[in-house]
């Protein structure tokens, strides 16, 4: 069973650095790859950053590229989320991803393994 749990997360003001962390804390299930996602109030969910759990490969969203690292700590099963330069427009709740779909385009496509959402939120 998996069993995904967010924290981090909170409120910071524009220019600031924030950071997420995913941990699996269900039956370790051979996962490849692990992404986060977003959605701000009104809008689509969107692919923010992944990582191949294997090969340690990462992916980025144009819209986050050189602001965010992602990571992993294969000891605690857990994949972090720091984010810098934090903008209002990265609003939003953040959920984790197990097992995304790496695209063509250097992106993600989520599977149907999700985390219950943190909210991140920047003011001007």
């Amino acid at each position: 069973q998996v069993q995904v749990v967010e924290s981090g997360g909170g409120s910071v003001q524009a220019g600031g650095f924030l950071s997420v962390s995913c941990t699996n804390t269900g039956r370790t299930l051979p996962v490849r790859t692990v992404a986060w996602f977003r959605q701000a109030s009104g809008k689509e969910r969107e692919f923010v950053a992944g990582i191949n759990w294997t090969n340690n490969s990462t992916y980025y969203a144009d819209s986050v590229d050189g602001r965010v690292t992602i990571s992993r700590d294969t000891a605690k099963n857990t994949v972090h989320l720091q984010m810098n330069n934090l903008k209002p427009e990265d609003t939003a709740v953040y959920y984790c991803n197990l097992g995304s779909i790496p695209t063509n385009t250097g992106t993600m496509v989520p599977s149907n393994y999700w985390g219950q959402g943190i909210q991140v939120t920047v003011s001007s």
